[in-house]
């Protein structure tokens, strides 16, 4: 009697941490998928960025040292990759870092373009720029559902009983998506 017990309790515990452990394979994944989208939409702003810099190169000739500096900050951001297993906090900083360099080249590049009335009804420009709005748009959201993701991750493997499986298998926390320390001071546009 005592062995069927035992075996019984075995038995639950068994199927408990198989369930357990593929519940916090579907979360990892989602992680990943979550993290492949952010990178998506970075990519998509990194591809329009050349086509909007040609154009205001052809108005703004002597705002040379504006549009390299966007093209510095695309192909910098463009140049740190990581995968869904290498996020940690340090690598998601960098990475965050890189990116921020370019929102901020890009608003400097905006505000370039104020002092060109011609650029600015440009319907190319316009479409550039319209198309740029929404693919910040489109970051935003990637990185909410990212961190809605990554919040629903940590949030299994810290609970109990499953972080003893998440411990006995190595699942550990991901890191969010947070906000660049220079997202907090408004932007100086000077003409």
């Amino acid at each position: 009697m005592k062995k069927m017990i035992l075996v019984a309790i075995v038995a639950i515990f068994s199927l408990t941490s198989c369930s357990t452990y593929n519940g916090m394979v579907e979360k990892e994944e989602a992680v990943r998928s979550a993290w492949a989208n952010v990178e998506t939409q970075y990519q998509r702003r990194a591809d329009l960025i050349p086509n909007l810099v040609s154009t205001v190169k052809g108005y703004a000739k002597h705002e040379e040292s504006t549009l390299q500096a966007v093209v510095d900050a695309r192909s910098k951001a463009t140049s740190i990759n990581i995968t869904a297993e290498e996020l940690n906090e340090e690598t998601l900083a960098s990475y965050q870092k890189a990116q921020a360099g370019v929102t901020s080249a890009l608003g400097r590049l905006i505000a370039v373009s104020e002092n060109y009335p011609d650029l600015k009804a440009n319907q190319n420009f316009l479409e550039l720029q319209a198309q740029l709005e929404g693919t910040e748009n489109r970051i935003t959201v990637a990185r909410k559902q990212f961190n809605d993701t990554t919040q629903d991750y940590n949030v299994s493997v810290r609970k109990f009983p499953a972080n003893l499986v998440a411990m006995i298998f190595g699942f550990d926390q991901k890191p969010y998506f947070e906000a660049d320390e220079t997202a907090a001071t408004a932007p100086k546009v000077e003409f």
